[in-house]
């Protein structure tokens, strides 16, 4: 697939950023993110409209990204130091490339290898602190496709976002696009409820364990997609087990995949013990709940107890899933972070990546991608190129029924996942969109 850069420039805030706002706190949760560039990669593809040609859809995104910054000013700012962002209006890069081929190409059978060429930036790479204070916040990609089609690229810098603030992000860029003025809610001192800390120690000891989590070598990324009504058989299969409960959707997907990945991982390894960690939205955890649509990374890695595999089975799993999800609450979250163990909990994390079997699970449904607008309609398909080693991202389908799972893995461990017959009975392999 060819993809010819035709235009790059910078687009900066509607208005001035006050010189009250210029200082932008970043909690504890935000610093883990600092001396690793990631980005939080959004794809959203668009059909082609006879009523939108190229050059007013790139005039409207342009006049309305600008607008949206305005509210979203950290995004537009550059980091100052270990603590906080410096706000000054420095501005985010905007991309517009031409695809010679039809979106078709992509939407067949999306590939990886396919999806990374509609970035405008690297997804990550370790930095020294000087470097990370270049670095854009956000970057956005306009990819036109020869058939009309659009793809709508905007990957968004971890150190000021997580999946939910993005989500919010291309929300509220698509509202003021429409005609929207005012978006509330964006900006809450969440440095007050998780106080940064030096980290440098903290970096020192974890940063040897990055690797095993960067998709680099052996590995590879495969798309699963698991539709409304197998999900369903798969609930009702698990809540008529030993389960107490009707899992949710993504609880029962990710016993399946969970219990998959052991078999396939344990085949040729005499690793006896397995973990899985799951990511956490904290925003309606807390009390009171914070804004759904405020910036920073409100979320909390829980993991599962160890367990020894050879006791383990679908019920089990999802019953262990359930539980480490339902045990992070506001005391639960106040309290992890008043006695400082939050740094241990993630150095632990981290280093059992090489000790145990852990699997890493995290999901995107039921954010509203599908319903982003600029005023040609809804989006077609979602896609993401965010990726680590042994781990599982949840996107909705088109009709929010069903989850298409982005799985990495080693080349062996991945062969030996797709011939698995629960993933074989309950999820289909190179789907279209």
């Amino acid at each position: 697939m060819e993809v010819e850069i035709i235009s790059r420039e910078t687009i900066k805030p509607w208005s001035s950023t006050p010189y009250h706002l210029r200082t932008h706190k970043l909690s504890l949760l935000d610093q883990f993110h600092l001396h690793h560039r990631m980005y939080i990669p959004i794809i959203l593809f668009y059909s082609s409209t006879s009523s939108e040609s190229p050059r007013k859809s790139s005039f409207q995104l342009k006049e309305s990204l600008s607008k949206t910054l305005t509210h979203f000013y950290p995004f537009a700012g550059r980091v100052r130091d270990s603590f906080t962002i410096e706000c000054n209006d420095e501005g985010v890069i905007y991309i517009e490339a031409q695809v010679a081929s039809d979106m078709s190409i992509v939407l067949k059978e999306p590939g990886m290898d396919l999806l990374l060429q509609l970035l405008p930036c690297d997804l990550g790479e370790t930095l020294p602190e000087s470097s990370a204070r270049d670095q854009v916040m956000l970057a956005i990609q306009v990819n036109f496709f020869a058939c009309g089609g659009m793809a709508i690229c905007a990957s968004v810098s971890h150190v000021v976002a997580d999946a939910s603030a993005a989500a919010s992000f291309v929300k509220s860029w698509a509202a003021i696009a429409c005609g929207a003025d005012r978006i509330d809610g964006v900006i809450y001192d969440c440095a007050s409820l998780f106080p940064p800390q030096d980290l440098s120690d903290y970096w020192k000891d974890v940063s040897k364990n990055l690797n095993m989590l960067t998709p680099e070598g052996n590995l590879v990324t495969k798309r699963f997609l698991f539709d409304g009504a197998n999900i369903a058989a798969l609930r009702k299969k698990i809540g008529n087990g030993q389960c107490f409960y009707h899992p949710s959707r993504f609880e029962a997907v990710s016993a399946l995949i969970w219990s998959a990945m052991i078999a396939t991982a344990t085949k040729n390894n005499d690793q006896t013990f397995a973990r899985a960690s799951v990511t956490v939205n904290l925003r309606r955890r807390m009390n009171p709940p914070l804004p759904q649509q405020c910036i920073g990374n409100i979320v909390h890695m829980t993991t599962s107890e160890q367990l020894t595999v050879n006791k383990l089975n679908l019920n089990s799993l999802a019953g262990k899933i359930h539980e480490c999800i339902r045990k992070v609450d506001d005391d639960y979250v106040r309290e992890l972070h008043a006695d400082n163990a939050y740094i241990n909990i993630v150095r632990s994390a981290v280093e059992g990546f090489n000790k145990d079997l852990m699997f890493g699970f995290t999901s995107w449904c039921r954010f509203p991608f599908y319903e982003t607008d600029f005023g040609w309609g809804k989006p077609i398909w979602l896609g993401t190129a965010l990726r680590f080693n042994r781990a599982a991202f949840f996107l909705d389908t088109r009709d929010g029924e069903g989850i298409e799972a982005w799985i990495t893995l080693t080349q062996e461990e991945m062969a030996k996942l797709e011939q698995d017959p629960d993933i074989l009975a309950h999820a289909s392999f190179k789907p279209s969109c």
